[in-house]
């Protein structure tokens, strides 16, 4: 595997990042870089308590654009490769480093595929995930099983030179479309996830206004290619 490290985007995740950020480093071996988006809580200090370099936002830009800048630090860095890990626990480390191997091809965008009835993702999860779903496979023309999953590997420069626009939950699905069009080789690898009891989950995904955004921006990104846009 081509230098690699992961990415944790956080927002007000102190409660759990600590361990995170131990688990996937030791796991996977690899340099964790944490992308704090304007949290109000002590996130960035038990990032870097646990070993993980810290990129800061001052103010809340969302996950897409946490994400675009944990990019940046990694190629900075001189990574080809990175791994994107949900900062409250609900990804193994385990199923992190089944990502991280999920192809031999370094410039694959390698997605992370659950069972969110098996492992009791909640219902408003399920629904945004099934609608966004249904939308990539109808416009790319292929099955795609699990398009908002953030257990994913990101070829560095390659994502980065797709240019993606969405700065929240969208950039996920985005990303997926503009990769296929732009002939990016796509691998699925089935893992596990943890979902924590309902009463002590805690989510920045909203059940009826981020599906509507994906929605749209799918549609949006869907014109811009037919356009002839990047």
């Amino acid at each position: 595997m081509a230098s690699a490290c992961a990415i944790v985007p956080a927002l007000n995740a102190a409660a759990t990042l600590g361990d995170v950020v131990e688990s996937v480093s030791a796991a996977l071996g690899v340099p964790v870089i944490v992308v704090d988006d304007g949290s109000t809580d002590a996130t960035s200090e038990r990032a870097r308590a646990a070993g993980a370099s810290v990129v800061r936002h001052e103010k809340n830009l969302g996950k897409g654009a946490a994400i675009r800048t944990g990019l940046r630090e990694a190629l900075r860095r001189g990574h080809a490769t990175a791994v994107t890990v949900d900062a409250d626990g609900q990804h193994p480390a385990s199923s992190a480093r089944e990502v991280l191997h999920g192809s031999t091809d370094p410039d694959a965008l390698v997605l992370g595929v659950r069972d969110l009835v098996r492992d009791g993702a909640p219902r408003n999860n399920r629904f945004g995930n099934g609608v966004s779903n249904f939308f990539l496979s109808r416009f790319t023309r292929r099955r795609l099983r699990d398009t908002q999953c953030g257990l994913r590997r990101y070829p560095v420069r390659a994502t980065l030179d797709l240019e993606c626009r969405a700065s929240g939950f969208a950039f996920e699905a985005e990303v997926i479309l503009r990769a296929l069009a732009r002939g990016l080789p796509l691998v699925e690898v089935p893992v596990a996830v943890v979902y924590p009891e309902e009463t002590s989950r805690r989510t920045h995904f909203h059940s009826v206004r981020d599906p509507a955004r994906i929605v749209a921006s799918v549609v949006r990104t869907v014109l811009h290619l037919r356009l002839g846009g990047r």
